[in-house]
């Protein structure tokens, strides 16, 4: 049986699908009040990482736990849930982590997840870290905006970054859950080409079919506005990689081939199939 950590999310709804439609027994776990829509077979189960004996039930008989840390991390006290989940005779942990543990060891905006990192390594359980770069997903932010003016404003139109889509992520996840031979390994997850914003938006203007105008912001206005949903710390490090990143967080990764054996999506496809959200 696996358990998924964070199920409603961009990632989690779609490894949890993909489980399923394996033929695996399947646990989703999310912290929300409300039932959640699963595909039949799968249980469900309420509990929040900050109270990790909520996870006990969830986690009894379990083989393998996709572990996704929302945000920073800055709350959770790790330790304690790997203790759950070694106790639920959980075997192997996949953990979601960011690109920027390793492109940027030394920034505080990531701190907390190198920390994580590394007790999920001495877990002493199997273990298998995912860092996807930069959401193609991010663009949901884009989407009233894209629906009441048909506009999109974001700083540095033209830093390209290879943006991953979300449903890779939950491929490659759904293959190091089941097998073992992943195990201590770390994989960076990107998209297959640098992606700006100004082309993102573009993707977005033809799979709507209708013109999309590209505001550029100055970095203060960018920092302002996202400071009203992310602490300062990550908002400054998610800047920094926005405007200036490495030659490593512009690289873009064989890890998502290597494990699927094809090719990441592209920007568009994420755009095409998710269109939607944008009319």
């Amino acid at each position: 049986m696996f358990v998924v950590t964070g199920a409603t999310g961009n990632v989690g709804r779609t490894l949890v699908s993909t489980l399923a439609a394996s033929g695996a027994e399947v646990t989703a776990v999310s912290r929300g009040r409300r039932p959640i829509a699963v595909p039949d077979g799968v249980s469900h189960h309420r509990a929040d990482l900050e109270r990790p004996e909520s996870l006990r039930p969830a986690l009894a008989g379990a083989e393998a736990m996709f572990l996704l840390v929302e945000g920073a991390g800055t709350n959770l006290n790790m330790p304690d849930i790997l203790r759950v989940a070694t106790a639920g005779g959980v075997k192997r942990v996949v953990l979601q982590s960011s690109q920027a543990v390793g492109t940027r060891p030394g920034a505080a905006s990531h701190a907390p997840l190198h920390t994580i990192e590394d007790l999920v390594r001495q877990s002493g359980l199997g273990w298998t870290i995912l860092r996807p770069g930069g959401f193609a997903s991010n663009a949901f932010a884009w989407a009233e905006a894209v629906r009441t003016g048909r506009t999109v404003a974001a700083p540095f139109g033209d830093v390209g970054l290879p943006v991953v889509d979300p449903d890779d992520i939950a491929e490659v996840a759904a293959v190091v859950l089941r097998h073992d031979r992943h195990d201590g390994r770390t994989y960076e997850l990107t998209g297959p080409a640098l992606s700006t914003p100004r082309e993102r938006a573009a993707d977005l203007a033809a799979a709507l079919g209708e013109p999309i105008g590209f505001v550029e912001q100055t970095p203060a206005e960018a920092r302002e506005q996202m400071l009203q949903f992310m602490p300062p710390p990550v908002v400054d490090g998610t800047l920094a990689i926005l405007g200036a990143p490495t030659e490593r967080e512009q690289r873009i990764s064989p890890h998502v081939e290597e494990v699927l054996g094809r090719s990441p999506r592209p920007f568009a496809a994420w755009a095409a199939r998710n269109i939607n959200a944008f009319r």
